[in-house]
């Protein structure tokens, strides 16, 4: 129809919503100071150390601490004031970034000073990440999310398309002190946006979460979420084999395309405009292709990219060819971040995405080691020919395990009627065995059995650490379902998180259940020692 939204419209809907448009331009000069910085750093590496495990080191520096730190990132993403937690962030990496001015202004870089300021600032990233991304849906409205999310990526693009190659003059013509400091002002930027930004305060909640147990929680739902784990897998295939382009290219532009610093920002420059292309032309792809189409695409390209590097020596030949890898590399961060951030629920959100963070920088990590080891034994390459080979094997073989579609109703229903007691529970008393009972006809156990099966996922992604279900051996027809969960407070959240969408299979098991009265719920508290003979309160 003639007023509806083309698909490239639709996809830039979010910058209308001022909040986020001012976030995301603040992020995008944030993101540019930080590629300049990364360039910096990854090329005076290769003058102070032509080692492929060196060069990778720097790699490998930037993304350790975020698979080490991510989780417990994201469960302070979840319970902390995020944009305050935000603007010390920014703090901290200013900080690094000055450090590293100063040691190059005095003359004083080293591989080991470089390493482990290139380590601190991974330790800002790790605590950025997840914040960062939980933070979307506040900015715009839930039909707006998968868009937002794929402008934040090109938002990133724009930054690796600007950021390298101005990094590379920067450093090609004022010395690498100088780029620091672009790095520097940068963050002014940054911080002068979160300080505008009026978040809501939240209201005091006496079942706000504390860390361990928020710990405890995330993890719990991203061991019982089957779509989380497809969208990990499918992640670690993908970034563990491509990372080898990424943790060689300053060597490729070195040796294999004979290029200086400044040919390597404009490498990286090609890879973001490469990317900017591949996000504005996104939309009308997802509208053709699947997600698991896409992603295939952008491992085959990627791939394609990485044999025609290992054989070409002419230097625009290579610039074009990171255009394409910025495209492909675009559609699968957009493709894989959109699936995770559609299947997850806003309480656990920043921890899940932690999780999803944990895995892709685990798999750069341990990929930029493990191809810089081999280049020291094949040549930088072999290794990239071995890459695309296992990328492509790969690909094929994780295509058969579809990506979730995301489109289940997340909002919480908040249709269980709070607990009944007979006195007032303190929040700390655990843990909590919870009974309900069913009476279902001998045909339908089959049926009910199956339903159950599916719910019990829920109540281990809501809380529950033991699910089960038994039978009453002197009438078969009652069954009780069970599941345990480690304090009253976490139950009483367990009633606030319960989706819509889980409602829903709650309402498929309960149309099996014969009773005249509605299943019975019973609540029971472990005793410890000492107060099984204290009184009740208030008798």
């Amino acid at each position: 129809m003639a007023n509806e939204p083309s698909a490239a419209a639709s996809g830039f809907a979010p910058l209308r919503q001022r909040l986020f448009a001012v976030l995301w331009g603040a992020t995008v000069i944030g993101n540019t100071g930080s590629f300049i910085r990364d360039v910096a750093s990854a090329w005076i590496m290769t003058d102070l150390s032509s080692s492929p495990t060196a060069v990778a080191m720097v790699q490998a520096a930037a993304t350790l601490p975020i698979f080490l730190l991510a989780i417990p990132a994201g469960v302070l993403a979840d319970i902390l004031d995020r944009r305050k937690f935000l603007i010390g962030i920014q703090l901290l990496l200013a900080a690094v970034s000055v450090c590293l001015m100063l040691l190059s202004a005095a003359g004083l870089q080293s591989v080991t000073s470089l390493v482990a300021l290139t380590f601190l600032g991974g330790v800002g990233a790790a605590l950025m990440g997840p914040t960062w991304q939980a933070i979307v849906p506040e900015l715009v409205d839930r039909k707006d999310v998968k868009s937002a999310v794929a402008l934040n990526s090109l938002g990133i693009n724009i930054a690796r398309a600007i950021g390298p190659a101005l990094g590379g003059l920067i450093l090609a013509g004022l010395g690498a002190a100088v780029t620091y400091g672009a790095d520097v002002a940068s963050y002014v930027f940054v911080i002068a946006a979160l300080l505008w930004w009026k978040r809501p305060v939240a209201a005091d909640d006496a079942l706000a979460e504390r860390f361990l147990g928020a710990f405890r929680a995330g993890l719990r739902y991203a061991r019982a979420s089957r779509e989380l784990h497809i969208v990990l897998l499918r992640a670690f295939v993908f970034f563990a084999l491509s990372s080898s382009v990424w943790a060689l290219l300053p060597l490729v532009a070195r040796t294999l395309l004979g290029g200086g610093a400044g040919f390597y920002g404009i490498l990286l420059g090609a890879v973001g405009l490469g990317a900017i292309i591949g996000a504005v032309a996104l939309p009308r792809l997802r509208d053709r292709i699947s997600a698991d189409g896409l992603l295939f695409l952008a491992a085959a390209a990627t791939a394609a990219v990485m044999l025609f590097l290992s054989i070409v020596r002419i230097q625009w030949l290579g610039v074009a060819a990171l255009l394409l890898l910025g495209a492909a590399w675009i559609t699968a961060l957009t493709t894989l971040n959109g699936a995770a951030q559609s299947i997850l629920p806003n309480w656990v959100r920043g921890r899940s995405l932690a999780v999803y963070l944990t895995v892709f920088n685990g798999a750069m990590t341990a990929g930029s080691l493990a191809w810089g080891a081999v280049a020291e034994l094949i040549g930088v390459a072999l290794t990239l020919v071995a890459g695309a080979v296992g990328l492509l094997i790969a690909a094929l073989a994780a295509h058969r395990i579809k990506l979730p579609k995301g489109d289940a109703d997340l909002v919480p229903s908040n249709h269980w009627p709070e607990p009944l007691t007979a006195n007032p529970v303190e929040h700390d008393r655990g843990p909590v065995l919870i009974l309900i009972e069913y009476r279902v006809a001998p045909a339908d156990r089959t049926a009910f059995l199956a339903a159950i099966t599916r719910l019990s996922a829920e109540r281990r992604r809501d809380g529950a650490y033991g699910w089960g279900v038994t039978e009453d051996v002197a009438d078969p027809d009652v069954v009780v379902e069970w599941f345990m969960v480690e304090s009253w407070a976490e139950h009483l959240r367990q009633h606030r998180r319960v989706s819509k969408a889980d409602a829903d299979v709650q309402e498929e098991v309960q149309r099996f259940h014969r009773g005249e009265q509605p299943p019975a719920v019973r609540h029971f508290l472990a005793l410890e020692p000492g107060r099984a003979g204290e009184p009740a309160p208030g008798r």
